[in-house]
């Protein structure tokens, strides 16, 4: 069995569960895996049937708990000071796969490794929003438990679509596509293309997916699609889906 990413509208951490979920991964292994986590008091989240156009898709839904959002400093949430080696303990501890545990050491390094030049830091010193930040934790974690379980033999994905413009982080407005994406399509050289789309489609979480598991083998010109998984995004531009299928 091979898995064919089709990122036409973009990738990112939330929709790449959601379409795994979508095309039958196991929603209990998965529940498992993040109690195995034991940060239930950091976050929840939600797992359901959305429609995107009129088609339904998965939706994965990161709840951080309210009282993180107040106060002066929203982003100064206790729990988003982690560096790379607090959140491969993290991993290290859950009860998962060793196989899982790896991808998801190596979808971090990724972006800690991007993160980390684009700002001039060490690697040891990034402990910023989007590498400790719960739900990216969430989201890597759940990918690599459902991308196991699924077990493909290959794996091949469609040009990486991107918006345009500027979106706001806690850096400020940056461009999209944001410095980090910029920084792991280059170095893993995974080919992109910029739509008319306004706003970010592809996420530092996404690309770096992307890059842990692009070989730049392209997709044969015949396809057997057994199953098709839709896994919805949360941006508001036109078509926030995901669709990941299965080949026979």
């Amino acid at each position: 069995m091979n898995l064919y990413f089709e990122c036409n509208s973009g990738i990112s951490g939330d929709m790449s569960v959601g379409a795994l979920l979508d095309l039958g991964a196991s929603q209990e292994k998965l529940e498992k895996a993040l109690v195995s986590m034991k940060l239930e008091n950091e976050f929840q989240y939600k797992i359901s049937k959305q429609m995107v156009n009129a088609i339904s898709a998965t939706d994965f839904d990161v709840i951080l708990p309210e009282h993180h959002h107040h106060g002066h400093h929203p982003e100064e949430h206790h729990h988003e000071h982690r560096n790379l080696d607090d959140v491969n303990k993290i991993i290290d501890k859950a009860e998962i796969s060793e196989n899982a545990k790896n991808l998801a050491k190596k979808i971090f390094q990724i972006v800690a490794e991007a993160e980390s030049k684009v700002h001039s830091k060490d690697i040891s010193e990034i402990h910023f929003h989007e590498i400790g930040a719960i739900d990216s934790i969430v989201d890597i974690v759940s990918f690599s438990v459902l991308f196991d379980e699924l077990n493909p033999e290959k794996v091949y994905f469609s040009t990486l679509t991107e918006g345009q413009g500027t979106v706001r982080c806690q850096h400020g407005d940056l461009s999209v596509p944001v410095p980090a994406v910029c920084e792991i399509v280059s170095k893993y050289r995974i080919p992109i293309k910029i739509s008319d789309n306004n706003g970010e489609m592809v996420t530092p979480t996404g690309a770096a997916i992307a890059a842990a598991l692009y070989t730049g083998e392209k997709l044969p010109e015949e396809i057997l699609i057994e199953k098709v998984g839709y896994g919805r995004g949360k941006r508001p531009y036109k078509n926030p889906v995901l669709r990941v299928m299965k080949l026979k």
